[in-house]
């Protein structure tokens, strides 16, 4: 009955936070254990009273402060000059702006949403393809959920209860892998996406622009530096970016004006928001399936399919792939990792940074697999392009994305070259 109503819920098209909390209701209903609903309350609250998430709001304000202060156009800026000797030179510039973008926000599609609202025009100006300037950016927004910080290592952080910080230094090698296949990438499609021979250049000189993004390069430091030598929290990162990108907002760069904080203020409310309730309703449903002692049935499962560790995590590979295109990768992974984190660990003696590592990006990539696809969705809508005009380019970037987890899979020591 709650499988059949989860389904029927998602076809309707009911938002996934939704989805989950009438599914779970579903099931109190249909079980007639209607004392479950004295504790929903408790456990609904209780998935929220985490101090660690803390940073999640944080670094959502941290992009909208970025954003509004000028910090994301002078990141924008240094790349062009830094790239301008190199041919296609206005795609590397894409792609290196979402890995320095990466480094400061916490959130995926956020960075989607920014970098497709600013390089997509600048690359059709420079004569490529839309579909393929659109596909870059939702591309390279997989960079975001692996590159410190990551708002879905935060979350599986206090899931799993083990340490935000060595989650975060876990993914710089893998983040570095993507971006060099990403690269490479570019060099084989981008000539085939191009119109036009010749490319804009940017006429700011190179110490100028460099100059201009260098105080802003001081927060990715302060954030992976502060975490790595244990001179503060994931959380107290956030809340010290999120201070320095103000004062340089607002002191250094002066494009940032006291009257613009109460809209910013607003939209990291409404964010966080969503992000939160989508939490807790993931938890409640998550709540119900422990009670149904779905782990041990998973877990019986599993132990009876294979006792090889390398071969339970390509499994688990396969199915959060199937998982993360038709549940938002959050609530996935809110919902399984109680499930299989306990089998990974008793059963199979695997790391929880690395099955954390391997799990969160697979559900990423279901920002670019439809249905869901949020991240595919906002370069679409903010781009102005139709989604299978994208989708025809996004392949090799997903395909990318494969490598880089399956080499993680079958090569541990790779979360594990800077914890």
């Amino acid at each position: 009955m709650t499988l059949a109503a989860f389904l029927l819920f998602m076809l309707l098209g009911m938002p996934i936070a939704f989805v989950l909390l009438a599914s779970t209701f579903t099931f109190v209903l249909a079980s007639g254990n209607y004392r479950l609903l004295e504790n929903l309350p408790q456990v609904i609250f209780g998935s929220l009273e985490v101090f660690d998430l803390l940073a999640i709001p944080l670094f959502i304000l941290l992009g909208e402060i970025m954003n509004e202060g000028g910090i994301t156009r002078r990141i924008i800026t240094a790349a062009r000059a830094w790239f301008s000797w190199v041919p296609h030179s206005i795609a590397y510039v894409s792609l290196t702006s979402n890995l320095m973008l990466a480094s400061i926000m916490g959130s995926a599609t956020a960075q989607i949403a920014i970098m497709s609202r600013v390089m997509t025009p600048e690359m059709e100006r420079d004569g490529y393809d839309k579909g393929f300037a659109a596909a870059l950016t939702a591309g390279a927004g997989l960079l975001g959920p692996i590159i410190p910080p990551s708002m879905v290592f935060i979350i599986y952080g206090v899931i799993a209860q083990v340490s935000i910080g060595a989650m975060f230094m876990g993914g710089i090698l893998p983040g570095l892998v993507l971006f060099v296949l990403i690269s490479g990438l570019i060099a084989l499609l981008a000539g085939r996406a191009s119109k036009k021979g010749a490319e804009a250049r940017t006429s700011i000189p190179l110490w100028k622009a460099t100059r201009g993004a260098l105080l802003t390069l001081c927060i990715p430091v302060v954030i992976v530096g502060g975490i790595a030598f244990g001179i503060v929290t994931p959380t107290e990162s956030a809340a010290v970016a999120t201070l320095m990108a103000l004062i340089l907002g607002c002191l250094f760069f002066r494009e940032l004006r006291w009257g613009q904080l109460p809209g910013v203020l607003r939209r990291t409310a409404r964010n966080t928001s969503i992000v939160l309730f989508l939490i807790a309703a993931a938890k409640a449903f998550g709540w119900v399936l422990i009670y149904n002692q779905i782990p041990q049935q998973v877990a019986g499962l599993m132990q009876g399919t294979t006792e090889s560790p390398l071969v339970f995590m390509l499994l688990v590979f396969v199915m959060l792939i199937v998982v993360g295109m038709v549940l938002d990768g959050i609530a996935a992974l809110i919902i399984l990792v109680p499930i299989l984190l306990p089998v990974a660990q008793q059963s199979y003696g695997i790391d929880p940074i690395h099955f954390g590592i391997v799990t969160c990006m697979t559900l990423s990539l279901g920002l670019l697999t439809p249905p869901v696809g949020a991240g595919l969705y906002v370069a679409s809508a903010i781009s102005n392009v139709s989604l299978p005009r994208i989708t025809r380019w996004i392949f090799p970037f997903v395909l990318a994305a494969c490598l880089v987890i399956l080499a993680i899979i079958f090569n541990p020591w790779l979360v594990s070259v800077f914890r």
